[in-house]
């Protein structure tokens, strides 16, 4: 028998997740927020702007209706973007009881409490830690969406649930791994976002592969850092959700986060960039959390830093890379005031 799977949120990535389960033989529900962008869905099957060539077959079906969609259902995909998570789960979180359990695929840190999105999952809905997981690593919704090769890792503290995600969702041309790190993986998702709005800014102001090389090298040396601190493994950051994603997020024409960060260095400002955006950028906002997270946990994060002050404070570019160039010289061993 088919697993019932619904999927909350219909944005790039929810839509490919729902064509991925729908060619793997699960029978899938799509919700989507906007009445706008579920009427566009009924009838056109897809949305053009977001994900051109991608068509949501008869069988997946789509629905306005947040309460109903998560009846009955065996598993509950959340593809809300990070800020947006509390409030879809406030509205429906005692009705969120799934068979196998609930998959998140937002990355972030959410901002003002600084949880990550299990704990929001945990604090919203009766489900236990047992039964919630999160799907992460190099995953553009673009090219999931035309059957690309793709490999990702879901977390969870129950090897039962990752590894009946793991068959859920794998099939020849989208492989998952399994880990027991949770906080590792929640963490190396959100936090690489920041270093891909330093990358998109790197790039906006000409600077070349050298410069991008040691921001890759340095950032994950930050997400390492926090992530100890905070009860992760560090090697789980050297793997799809640590390296994996960081590289595809700061090298990708995809990258939301990179292109933000372009924009920067090419003299915009963050407001005018926003304004213009049809998708969200969750990087912006995890700056913020990511900033006030280490500031919280006495964690050096000089890079976050810099992105911080250039987006929130006006700070130009130049100067903070100044800034990053021109600290004091040290040995390169990866500890936490390095």
């Amino acid at each position: 028998m088919s697993e019932r799977i619904t999927i909350l949120g219909a944005g790039s990535w929810g839509m490919a997740v729902a064509r991925l389960l729908d060619q793997n033989g699960r029978d899938v529900t799509l919700w989507a927020y906007d009445p706008r962008e579920y009427y566009k869905l009924l009838q056109e099957r897809g949305d053009s702007a977001k994900l051109p060539r991608l068509h949501l077959a008869p069988t997946i079906e789509i629905t306005n209706d947040l309460a109903a969609s998560v009846d009955d259902s065996d598993l509950v995909v959340l593809a809300v973007p990070a800020q947006y998570l509390r409030s879809v789960l406030r509205g429906v979180g005692s009705r969120i009881r799934p068979r196998l359990g609930v998959v998140n695929l937002a990355k972030g840190i959410e901002t003002g409490s600084l949880k990550r999105m299990s704990e929001v999952i945990l604090e919203e809905t009766s489900v236990p830690i047992e039964r919630v997981c999160t799907l992460s690593g190099p995953s553009h919704a673009e090219e999931v969406a035309l059957d690309m090769p793709t490999t990702v890792v879901v977390a969870g503290s129950s090897d039962h649930l990752t590894s009946r995600v793991q068959e859920i969702f794998s099939c020849l041309v989208f492989r998952v791994y399994r880990s027991s790190d949770l906080v590792g993986v929640e963490l190396g998702g959100s936090l690489k976002n920041v270093i891909a709005i330093a990358a998109g800014i790197v790039d906006g102001l000409g600077f070349g592969d050298n410069t991008k090389g040691a921001l890759i090298t340095r950032g994950l040396a930050e997400m390492i850092r926090i992530g100890a601190t905070l009860g992760a493994k560090p090697e789980t950051f050297a793997g799809l959700s640590g390296l994996g994603d960081l590289v595809t997020t700061c090298c990708s024409r995809h990258s939301r986060n990179r292109w933000v960060g372009e924009q920067i260095g090419m003299g915009k400002k963050l407001h005018e960039i926003l304004l213009n955006m049809s998708m969200v950028a969750e990087g912006v906002e995890t700056t913020r959390s990511s900033y006030s997270l280490a500031r919280h946990c006495g964690v050096e994060m000089p890079i976050t830093a810099e992105v911080f002050h250039v987006l929130f404070d006006g700070k130009p570019p130049l100067e903070a890379i100044e800034q990053l160039m021109g600290r004091a010289l040290k040995a390169e061993v990866w500890r936490q005031t390095d």
